[in-house]
């Protein structure tokens, strides 16, 4: 398993393509959660992607955002066939390295708070309903 971290400049076409197909995969189809994933921000300067390979293949990523007063995590995705070998937690283990001991904000699928919380992550709000799927707010300070 080989772990990156990169910013949107540094992927080849072949690696964007994968990374957009795997959280379609995912987000879209398997959760049946449409949302407009080509938002602009994975363009951003200081956006950098965390990626997860086995082999040639992407199996795992997730977005690491630049939000001026905080950095945000989101969009973390492990493709079925690679579930249960925590991958999950290799991906956000790179991601609060690169953050060091910035704040950090993410909103979480519900029943993944457990997993946060285990980084630090606190609930900082109510729960609510994005794209179809209940989330809440999480912080680590």
């Amino acid at each position: 398993m080989r772990i990156s971290v990169l910013a949107f400049d540094d992927l080849d076409t072949r690696t964007a393509y994968a990374l957009w197909r795997l959280r379609q995969q995912v987000f879209v189809v398997e959760q049946a959660s449409p949302y407009p994933d080509l938002d602009g921000r994975d363009l951003e300067p200081a956006t950098r992607h965390v990626l997860a390979h086995d082999g040639d293949e992407l199996v795992g990523c997730l977005r690491l955002l630049d939000d001026g007063s905080h950095a945000r995590i989101g969009r973390v995705v492990v493709a079925g066939s690679a579930r249960g070998r925590g991958l999950a937690r290799d991906l956000m283990d790179a991601a609060m390295a690169v953050v060091g001991g910035r704040e950090v904000h993410l909103d979480a699928q519900t029943g993944l708070t457990a997993f946060y919380a285990s980084y630090g992550f606190e609930v900082s709000g109510p729960e609510f309903v994005e794209d179809g799927v209940a989330h809440v707010p999480m912080v680590r300070r």
